[in-house]
């Protein structure tokens, strides 16, 4: 049997943090959290993410800023952005960026975790004929 994927939450809500970790632990996969897009960056988990879930309004690093870092880098792990204060605007960079979705706070557990169905066939390449 393959390995869950590992999902990385990124965000400066502790609440967030733990209510995503909560839902995605009990549909069996394997999650860490971050404070920030440094934290993130710095953790030995960057590797083998297969999805980033990440706050966009976030201090010193926004998760679009992460998106670009993390491209210009060289990985591809898909992102899904998540936002108390969303703006059309931003979820338009997001999504031209190649955010997989755009959550406005609060959301329901199941428009996220569709959003990450569709991230990881994504990240997998989609499903084989």
């Amino acid at each position: 049997m393959s390995t869950p994927p590992l999902i990385s939450i990124v965000d400066d809500d502790g609440s967030v943090r733990a209510a995503i970790n909560n839902l995605l632990k009990s549909r069996g996969y394997i999650v860490h959290t971050f404070v920030s897009a440094e934290e993130f960056l710095r953790s030995p988990h960057l590797n083998g993410t297969s999805c980033v879930i990440a706050d966009v309004q976030m201090s010193i690093m926004s998760g679009l800023d992460l998106l670009t870092h993390m491209r210009a880098q060289g990985y591809s792990a898909p992102f899904i952005f998540i936002t108390a204060f969303p703006d059309d605007r931003v979820r338009a960079r997001a999504l031209s960026a190649g955010a997989i979705c755009f959550l406005a706070k609060p959301f329901a557990g199941r428009h996220l975790i569709r959003c990450l169905d569709t991230a990881l066939d994504k990240y997998r390449g989609g499903a084989s004929a």
